[in-house]
């Protein structure tokens, strides 16, 4: 069975050579992502554009995920490179403080409302958390911290309110042209950093869409916050991605695989997408083989059913990005067989309010109660092959379309594989034809197999799902 579970790859010096990048494509990268904090227009379209290629040449549909750097709260330089703080001792943060000259008493921070933004007793954490300090007072735009847990610090390490409460907005101005930057490039997904609430959702869509773009939105669930408005966000998003970095940070890492497992839940209950991210195959970026931690990590995310795990700098700056993928596939493919063998009972709850929700329901039902090789969803938008992949099956679902745009984007949909194939203008009887004779060539089926084919009554129209049929492959006669 193939691989249910996708791979997303992030893209950066470590990939941009063509021996990398080929690599990557034939360990199975599912997706690559592209990150906005670093680099120009003319870098992230380079890999882009190589990207596509690497996928092109190697027969393979590769969607494309860009990532905003979003309102990343950061101190500032110290005079020296970096300070040691020692536990007991004053610290203070000051926005108006020259951005060069932070000592071992102060330093400055890129946020100028963090004063606004804390009271005494809160609990600031920097780099990621491995030192905190608890606020004294508040004097002027000084915030007077004593230090709680000290350590190395060094220049633009990120900072974090304990239980959230920072007040920037998910959107700064670099986002919204980095959105129009997006749309130019033409990217299947965009991760939104930060998202506070539905509005941040909703203004990056609108953004997207005013120039011209295509791309869903994934909203990053990283903060406080985000976990307040969760069950909003989630409806009113595409997919959203398990941002363990920060929102560990925020919520103490004692909550955070609890919150995973309901994020995850909660996505798929509301038939949205969710990719699972941060830290998870980390010693890959110099060791050739994962920890065990790591690997039980993976696959604990893969058994929770998310749609896709993401690789951050194992990939892009890693010494063999295409090994932590093969390392990562393999960690995959180990539990979906153990999901197999232990599949819980099938959702049975529930309302649906669509005709082409309720015929994936039915085949998903029955494809489960029946001896049946494969499903293949004839689709325009990959609405109804996103519906039937919420359900747990080992029964691939094949998206058969005509869009490029549709191909790319099911690459994230757990358990569903794009096919570029036309039969809109197919005469129904050839139809059937045309879809054995393809499943025969590319392996996806045998002859005498059985297999589930969703349709609608109009070809070529979006949305218009309305027909599942039962039948055997046949072989076309000569």
């Amino acid at each position: 069975m193939p691989r249910r579970t996708k791979i997303v790859a992030t893209l950066g010096p470590a990939t941009d050579n063509d021996a990398a990048l080929d690599d990557l494509m034939a360990a199975g990268v599912d997706l690559v992502r592209v990150n906005f904090s670093h680099g120009s227009f003319d870098d992230h379209a380079r890999r882009i554009d190589r990207a596509r290629a690497a996928a092109a040449q190697a027969g393979r549909v590769v969607g494309i995920l860009g990532d905003l750097r979003g309102p990343k709260v950061r101190i500032e330089r110290f005079a020296t490179g970096s300070v040691t703080l020692a536990e007991g001792e004053p610290f203070a943060l000051d926005p108006k403080l020259d951005p060069w000259s932070g000592t071992a008493r102060v330093v400055g921070v890129a946020y100028e409302r963090l004063p606004k933004d804390v009271r005494k007793g809160d609990t600031l954490l920097l780099n990621d958390g491995l030192i905190s300090l608890e606020v004294e007072r508040v004097e002027g735009t000084r915030v007077h911290t004593r230090v709680l847990t000290g350590g190395e610090l060094s220049d633009m390490k990120g900072l974090n309110k304990l239980g959230g409460g920072l007040s920037a907005g998910a959107l700064t101005d670099k986002d919204r042209q980095d959105i129009a930057m997006a749309a130019k490039l033409g990217v299947d997904y965009l991760a939104v950093s930060f998202v506070r609430d539905r509005n941040d959702i909703v203004e990056a869509w609108d953004l997207m869409r005013d120039a011209g773009g295509e791309g869903r939105i994934v909203a990053k669930i990283e903060r406080r916050e985000a976990i307040d408005n969760l069950e909003s966000i989630i409806e009113t998003t595409a997919a959203v991605m398990v941002a363990r970095g920060d929102l560990g940070v925020e919520v103490g890492y004692a909550e955070l695989t609890g919150l995973q497992k309901r994020i995850i839940a909660l996505s798929r209950a509301k038939n949205r997408l969710v990719i699972t991210a941060t830290q998870m195959m980390e010693s890959m970026i110099v060791a050739p083989v994962p920890t065990r931690a790591e690997v039980s990590d993976v696959a604990n995310a893969v058994m929770d059913d998310t749609d896709a795990v993401m690789l951050s700098a194992e990939t892009a700056v890693g010494r063999h990005p295409g090994r932590v993928v093969r390392a990562m596939a393999q960690v995959i493919e180990g539990a979906e067989k153990w999901q197999t063998s232990n599949r819980p009972d099938l959702r049975q709850a529930g309302h649906v309010n669509r005709t082409d929700e309720a015929i994936a329901a039915a085949v998903m039902y029955t494809a489960n109660h029946l001896d049946v090789r494969a499903i293949v969803a004839l689709t325009e938008s990959g609405s109804t092959a996103l519906w039937m992949s919420r359900i747990r099956s080992d029964i691939p679902i094949y998206a058969f379309t005509r869009h490029a745009a549709t191909q790319r984007r099911v690459t994230l949909y757990r358990g569903v594989y794009p096919v570029d194939i036309d039969v809109t203008s197919t005469r129904a009887d050839e139809m059937y034809s045309a879809i054995f004779e393809r499943m025969l060539q590319d392996g996806l089926a045998g002859a005498g197999d059985l297999i589930i084919i969703t349709k609608g009554e109009f070809s070529g129209v979006s949305g218009g799902t309305n027909t599942m049929k039962i039948v055997q492959v046949q072989r076309r006669e000569k």
